[in-house]
């Protein structure tokens, strides 16, 4: 490399800052902050209905004690993300809700289903959502694999690519690292107490960063 010092350093910086873009291609949502006593839709399966431990102690339950929103428990053992769809418009319109969190998919892979198929509900369970005047807020699942099977849970991309596309806040690995943890689990696939009391800590988290609720 020629052209002296100055010139490189002017090089390597230019170079160094499409690097950092490349790395960053995350959009940086911001929320509109929640008030206390603020209705919201807990949407999901068995992991939001709290199987594995009692109802005050499942996380939506959880969640309104750290954050004072009203949170609706509506999640439902066994849905799949199509089910859920189904059951979506009847309880936006009964809580008129001004967040949804969408944690659903994890059925969808145990049973196999059609990944495009999982992907565009939702999708469309987002987007519903939005469209009611709803902000959103949707949960990543971790993906079925042979290393999930032996503990190693990670989030199945799907969830990170919705959220990029319609600019919504994700949280991330929040299930994937409650469901590797066997004292955190109630089985295979649930969690217990203690792992449903992390999982609403960690989405409060997630919810503060976003603008949702102030710190």
């Amino acid at each position: 490399m020629t052209g002296g010092p100055s010139r490189r350093a002017a090089l390597l910086g230019v170079l160094g800052a499409v690097w950092l873009a490349g790395c960053d291609r995350a959009p940086k949502v911001r929320a509109t902050p929640l008030a206390a006593g603020s209705t919201v839709l807990a949407l999901g399966d068995s992991l939001t209905s709290g199987t594995g431990a009692s109802p005050d102690t499942a996380y939506p339950a959880v969640l309104a004690r750290l954050t004072g929103w009203q949170v609706v428990n509506a999640g439902v053992s066994g849905d799949t993300a199509a089910q859920a769809l189904a059951r979506l418009p009847a309880l936006l319109a009964e809580h008129q809700p001004k967040l949804v969190i969408v944690s659903v998919g994890g059925n969808d892979f145990l049973r196999q289903l059609p990944e495009e198929a999982t992907r565009a509900n939702v999708r469309a369970l987002c987007q519903q959502s939005l469209a009611a005047g709803a902000q959103v807020l949707l949960v990543a699942v971790p993906r079925a694999s042979v290393a999930a099977a032996l503990g190693q849970l990670t989030d199945h991309k799907l969830y990170a690519e919705i959220a990029q596309e319609l600019k919504i806040p994700l949280q991330r690995e929040g299930w994937s690292e409650v469901l590797a943890q066997d004292d955190l689990r109630s089985d295979r696939i649930h969690a217990n107490a203690r792992g449903y009391e992390q999982f609403a800590r960690s989405l409060r988290g997630t919810a503060v960063a976003v603008g949702l609720l102030a710190g």
